[in-house]
Parts: structure tokens; sequence; C-alpha cells
């Protein structure tokens, strides 16, 4: 009967719900399934060669790895408990005078065992608690693979985007030398004021800035590259240049549910909490009388020579029952209960971290192609409006300031698309890091070593 009570009293097992409203679906997206390997959805060539250095050759991502490998070693570790401890003793004296004590060599050898009968599940719960943990440790790692391969997407396609505004604004200090060059001359047939020399004069200088800028910038990209592919910056090899891919349609959206069985961080959340909820029975069962088994077997005798003739044995059996412990057990109960509801809040916040990161993305792509159609619209505006005022100009029916300023607003609006056009990448890039699940590496991974406990 006892027996039957106390077993009846350990915990089981409990489902996890995140602690948040039930979410409807999200909004439409398209109608394009979302590949493992999402960046070959952009079918570019240099980026599939640079993800694959980097999932490879990353540090930080190597190091993860390794956080994964050691807590396999801890899993390992806590199963040992469910087998004896076996031990072997040898020891040896000698006593002088023989008369006075028992006899010259005092030589012993033996060998003992002590097991614990895990009556309660107590030491299974922390074989759990620490599978959990690993499971864990596996999908921060698939995160961090996750995040290695968005961050070498998005920093190649700024790297396009640099070098595209760098070869637009050496487009635009010739251009606008040339029309130094014109003005200058019309200068000295008395058609323009000395003033406008000096604006345009002051315009070349201001796009040699921005080339300065530009430069500064391919540079600092190439070198966040580098560091991502695992490489001194100084021993990057030269990318080749390439434009922007097209963009792919947007993909589709799913529901919600799916979201949180595909993306690994959400998952590592969860694994989290049912290794919260393991620690709590653990710590339930800690409270139950633990039994154990002690075997030994010992060799004894005055004499070397004789030492195996004779052997004891003992075989004793334990139980300890905890009876006044100051409350120690109680508090450690509630210590870990509350540790797992922290895990369960965190779980939930992550959740709604992971549906709101979907929302934004598609927002933004929506709105974003929107910009990207005002702006278009803008500069083709902005070209014709320029034409005119320099056709006016020549026939000496403008002023040069008119013709200045419709030339900076052209540049500008050319390099304000260039950038638009890379967020609009970029918002794809966090589209698919939100919805997309995780994706096998190069790494193996003893999957035989855990057991994985997933809905």
């Amino acid at each position: 009967m006892l027996f039957i009570f106390f077993f009846s009293c350990a915990p089981k097992m409990q489902d996890v719900e995140a602690p948040i409203e039930n979410p409807e679906n999200f909004t439409d997206g398209g109608n394009t399934n979302v590949q493992e390997k999402w960046w070959t959805s952009f079918e570019d060539p240099v980026l599939n060669r640079l993800v694959d250095t980097a999932l490879t050759a990353n540090l930080e991502l190597a190091g993860s790895w390794e956080q994964f490998q050691a807590s396999i070693a801890s899993v390992k570790r806590q199963r040992s408990f469910l087998f004896p401890d076996i031990q072997a003793e040898a020891r040896t004296g000698i006593s002088r005078p023989e008369p006075d004590f028992a006899g010259g060599e005092n030589t012993r050898f033996g060998v003992s065992a002590a097991y614990e009968i895990d009556l309660w599940g107590r030491i299974r719960s922390g074989i759990e608690a620490e599978e959990f943990r690993a499971q864990a440790n596996y999908f921060d790692y698939q995160a961090a693979a996750m995040t290695v391969s968005a961050e070498t997407a998005i920093n190649w396609y700024r790297l396009v985007a640099a070098r595209k505004e760098l070869a637009l604004i050496e487009e635009q200090v010739e251009t606008n030398e040339n029309i130094l060059k014109l003005i200058r001359a019309r200068y000295t047939s008395g058609q323009i004021r000395a003033v406008d020399i000096l604006r345009q004069e002051n315009l070349v200088e201001s796009t040699r800035n921005q080339k300065i800028t530009f430069e500064t910038e391919v540079q600092l990209i190439e070198n966040q590259l580098a560091v991502l592919l695992g490489i001194p910056p100084q021993n990057l090899s030269n990318i080749p240049n390439t434009d922007f891919p097209e963009l792919p349609g947007l993909p589709e959206t799913s529901l919600p549910l799916e979201l949180t069985r595909r993306r690994p961080d959400l998952k590592s959340a969860y694994s989290l909490v049912l290794a919260a909820d393991r620690d709590m029975a653990q710590a339930i069962r800690n409270k139950y009388p633990q039994i154990s088994l002690d075997l030994s077997a010992q060799a004894r005798s005055n004499d070397f020579n004789a030492l195996f003739q004779d052997w004891a044995y003992t075989l004793a059996g334990n139980i300890v029952a905890p009876l006044i412990y100051g409350g120690r057990l109680k508090a450690e109960v509630d210590r870990t209960e509350a540790l797992k509801n922290q895990r369960l809040y965190e779980y939930g916040q992550t959740v709604l971290i992971a549906f709101r990161e979907v929302e934004d993305a598609l927002i933004r792509e929506i709105k974003q192609k929107e910009r990207i159609t005002t702006l278009e619209k803008q500069l083709d505006l902005s070209a014709k409006t320029n034409k005119q005022l320099k056709l006016s100009f020549l026939n000496g029916l403008t002023d040069y300031l008119d013709v200045l300023l419709a030339l900076g607003q052209e540049q500008q609006l050319q390099r304000d698309l260039i950038n638009a056009r890379q967020q609009l990448l970029e918002i794809r890039i966090s589209l698919y890091r939100a919805l997309a699940g995780g994706f096998e590496t190069e790494r193996e991974v003893e999957m035989e070593e855990l057991k994985y406990l997933e809905e």
C-alpha cells in the first residue's frame, strides 16, 4: 500500500501551453512554400556559396555546436546514476615490532558496489531534465545557424547596394564635373554668374565626399562578411560583383500553430519549460524515501601471500526517509515550481514575438513595395524635370539655381531607390527568418544520444 501511495503521488509530465490567447491566422501571404534552405529562393550563386561557407566556418556557430556536445555529455553523466557505482580498493601497511602489534604485513583488497533503486523516478526525472536541456541546446544551435545565414545574406545585399551606390556616385561625380566645365565656359562668355560656378563646385565636392563615404561602407561590410565567414578581414578574397536578384513570390504564412512547431527558437523555449517541469518533479521526489543497496567483498591478511585465500562478503540495504530538514526540501520544490512558471512565461513571450515578427515583415514588405513604386515615379518625374530645366538654361530662360536643385534631387532619388530595393530584400530575409524552420548543417547530430519528446 505504501508503494501505491507514493507512486500515485509522483508528478507526471504535464502538457505545456503558451499562456496567451488563441491566435488568429496570419495576414495573408503568398502561395510559395518556404524552402528549408530559404536563401536558395533568391537563386543567387554567390549568396549560396557565402552561406555554405559561413555555416561551415563561422566560429560562433562552431561554439554553439560544442555547447550542444557538452549537453550530450551531461545527459550521459546523468544516465550513469541508473547503474551501480563499482569501485576497487587496495591497501597495505607494515606494523613493527610484530610482537606488540597484530603482526607484520596488513594487506587488504576489496570490491564494493552501491546502487540506488529509483523507486519513485527521481533519477529518471533528472535524466529527462538533462535530455530536454540538451534538446534545447540543439535547437539553439539551429537558431544560431539561422541567424548566421540571415546575417550573411543581409550583409551580402548591403554590399551589393553599397557597390551600386559607389558606382552611381562615381558617375554623378563625373557628370557634375562635366557640368562644371560647361558653366565655366559659359562664364567666360558672360552668360552666367560667378556664384553659379561656386554652387556647382560645392556640388562636386559634396558628391566626392559621398564617394568617400560609400568607399568606406564597402570596406566595412566586406570586413563584416569576413567575420561571418570565419576568416580574417585582411584575408578575404575578392567577391564577384552582382546585381540585386529578382524578388521571389511572397511565401505562404501557414498557421500560427505550425510556426511554433517549426521555429527552432520556439522549440528551444518549449524544451526549457519541459526541463523545468522535470526539475520540479525531481525536487518533489527528493521528499520521498530513498532505497539503496551496498555490496562489498573484501580479502584481508597479515601475510600478502595468503591474501586471496579468505573472502568476506557484505550485502546491506538502506532506506532513508527525510523527516525534519527545516523546510529545505519544500523550499526547493517552491523554487523549481517558480522557475518552471518563469520558463512558461518566457516561452509565451517568445511565441508572441515570433508572431509579431511575421506580421511586421508582411506589413513592411507591402509598404516597402509601395514606397519603391513611389520612388520610381518620383525619379522619372525628376529626370524629366531636370532635362527640361537644362534645355531652358541652355536657352537662357532659367536660372542655374533651378538646374542645380533639380540635379541634386535626381541624384538623391537614384541613391534612395537603390537603398529601398536593398531594404526590400532585407525585409524578405526577415520574413524567411520568421517563417523558416531549422535546417541540417554539415555537422552530424547524434540523435540516438537524445530522447526527443516532441508532440
